[in-house]
């Protein structure tokens, strides 16, 4: 069923693709015709584009509309022409995917294995949706089953391990891997916060091969020595451009630095050191600089595909000019509309306030809707995602907690209630849905009310209409490097 789901949702894209070209619909098509965008279409260097929502920091601009489709011309193909068998994956892992609905490797997956299987440090960066997880998952395990016979198995000791920045994925790719690994003699164990300090008093004793851990709770049971890591030869940082960034990047280093990163791991089973893989939708321009502190810039492989930090070309983004008090009555209108189609809805919000008031004003109108954000009790948390998930619910209102890494195949639409803040961000929440069997009719919806919201999508506008990527992707790594320069300045 996977496999059937994967390759209509190609064909529905394509299919998508042609349609419009044939039709000359504009690639950016406005309330005011005259702003349309088409494909083809072409600037100077230094000529002004006028933008649809060039005005719209007067407040006479509400109610003021565009939408962008993406690019009309023929899309990479998201099924690699390789097997997995062409690639080098065992014939055991061939059998277990194979039971799973996977036949062919995605062109992530195609072009990550032999990078990471000869040892390089990887940086793996490609469009939300497209099957990064297994682009790393099935080499690391793969490397697993060759050095396992040759170190000598020991508790809370594992040969590899994937860092996450939340809980909530973590869980997630701990079950994607129990579920490769059942057939295989690798154990796999899932390590979260919420409960480290009593692990700390009452140590877990397990034998792992493969850990999948959230950064707290990892680093804290390291610390403590509880669990060992001089056998560790392979470290995954997920979501890696979140990890870097102000929250996490302090907490990361420290742990990082106890690990031997190798410019390169030699394949003789077991390696000597350490090798790293970087996974993220979105990767920016200062990564050298933010790794510097624990690993060589210059020994990072980059692997990527065309469509990073580019509009997802399938579904259609829909920016709404509207005013703080509009933007109610125009989320009960566009929700509504969802429900009766039967369509599963995430309405993002910058701030747990406003997730709050989302979830109440439209439980309060007869809709039900389920919230999660971070301030929230793990378990409950992690109780309403696995409603929305399973489909018992149709609305979740979030903040970013839920925007990266979570597999929402199911969802069909995307409301941020808040324009996002970066640019990453909103790359991370358009990609909950259009992702490798989601329903056909993916598409996202921003409400754009404040000043700075308006010159972030101006930005998204005029990279469309210049066919360039999209700006400013670095979110807080840009910052948090400008900070360690000052502060190496003010020692020195």
């Amino acid at each position: 069923m996977a496999k059937i789901r994967n390759l209509l949702n190609i064909s529905y894209c394509r299919y998508y693709c042609v349609q419009r070209a044939k039709k000359k619909v504009p690639i950016i098509s406005c309330k005011r015709p005259e702003y349309n965008h088409f494909d083809g279409q072409t600037y100077g260097k230094f000529e002004v584009i006028k933008l649809a929502s060039q005005g719209w920091l007067h407040p006479k601009s509400k109610n003021d509309f565009f939408t962008i489709y993406g690019e009309t011309k023929k899309t990479e193909t998201s099924v690699y022409k390789k097997s997995f068998e062409e690639i080098g994956l065992s014939e055991e892992l061939i059998d277990v995917v194979s039971q799973q609905g996977y036949t062919l490797p995605t062109a992530i997956q195609a072009r990550s294995f032999s990078p990471i299987m000869q040892g390089f440090n990887t940086a793996i960066t490609a469009e939300t949706g497209c099957g990064k997880t297994l682009a790393y998952l099935l080499p690391i395990l793969q490397q697993i089953a060759s050095w396992k016979p040759h170190i000598a198995e020991e508790f809370n000791s594992p040969l590899a391990v994937v860092i996450t920045p939340s809980r909530e994925l973590a869980t997630q790719l701990g079950e994607i891997a129990q579920n490769i690994s059942e057939h295989l003699n690798i154990n796999v164990s899932t390590l979260v916060g919420g409960k480290t300090k009593k692990k700390i008093i009452d140590p877990p004793i397990e034998y792992t091969d493969l850990m999948i851990a959230s950064l707290g709770a990892f680093s804290k049971l390291v610390t403590t020595g509880i669990i060992k890591i001089h056998n560790v030869h392979h470290v995954v940082l997920d979501e890696a451009d979140t990890l870097l960034d102000d929250s996490f990047i302090e907490k990361l280093v420290a742990l990082m630095k106890k690990f031997r990163i190798h410019y390169k791991c030699e394949t003789k089973a077991p390696p000597e050191g350490c090798q790293i893989s970087l996974v993220s939708a979105t990767l920016p321009h200062e990564l050298p600089e933010s790794v510097s502190a624990f690993m060589d810039p210059q020994s990072l492989r980059t692997v990527a595909t065309d469509k990073i930090h580019r509009i997802l070309p399938h579904i259609p983004h829909k920016f709404l000019r509207l005013g703080k008090a509009q933007k109610p009555g125009e989320l009960l209108k566009l929700v509504q509309a969802d429900i009766n189609l039967k369509r599963q809805v995430m309405v993002f919000s910058n701030k747990t306030s406003t997730c709050d008031f989302v979830s109440m004003f439209l439980n309060e109108n007869g809709i039900k809707c389920l919230n999660i954000n971070g301030r929230m009790a793990v378990p409950l948390k992690a109780g309403n995602m696995d409603l929305f998930k399973s489909g018992k619910a149709q609305v979740i209102s979030s903040t970013d907690v839920a925007s990266r890494g979570l597999d929402t195949t199911g969802v069909s639409h995307i409301i941020n209630y808040d324009f996002p803040l970066y640019t990453s961000d909103y790359i991370h929440r358009c990609g909950r849905t259009g992702r490798l069997g989601s329903p056909q009719d993916s598409s996202v919806t921003n409400f754009v009310a404040w000043p700075r919201e308006v010159q972030l999508v101006q930005k998204i506008e005029e990279a469309v209409r210049r066919n360039n990527d999209l700006p400013n992707v670095n979110a807080n790594i840009k910052r948090q490097i400008t900070n360690r320069i000052m502060k190496m300045r003010r020692v020195a």
